[in-house]
């Protein structure tokens, strides 16, 4: 079975970083943190025509989330792609007699 150990996650953006969206990516899910970091260079190359700025990072996935559902949430901060994978919160609703 093979485990996700790190997922390339990449956004194209308005020069001035206002407006950004997800850009789909080849192979986004890597066994290896090592192998995500090796192939993102290749990856925004390949995507650099899509907007005026592209961004990439690799987010590390726990193990433990495989079986689970995970949102990637990300954000622009001083220039920088800040991303995470975290678990959907859950609300639960009960209807009682």
């Amino acid at each position: 079975m093979e485990h996700i150990a790190a997922v390339l996650f990449i956004v194209g953006c308005s020069p001035d970083l206002t407006q950004c969206h997800e850009l789909p990516v080849p192979t986004p899910i890597f066994e290896t943190s090592e192998d995500c970091a090796s192939e993102q260079p290749f990856a925004l190359e390949d995507l650099a025509g899509r907007a005026p700025r592209v961004l990439g990072t690799c987010i590390a996935v726990d193990p433990a989330m495989e079986e689970e559902d995970g949102e990637i949430v990300w954000s622009i901060t001083d220039g920088r792609l800040q991303a995470s994978v975290e678990k959907p919160s859950v609300m639960i609703a009960a209807n009682t007699p």
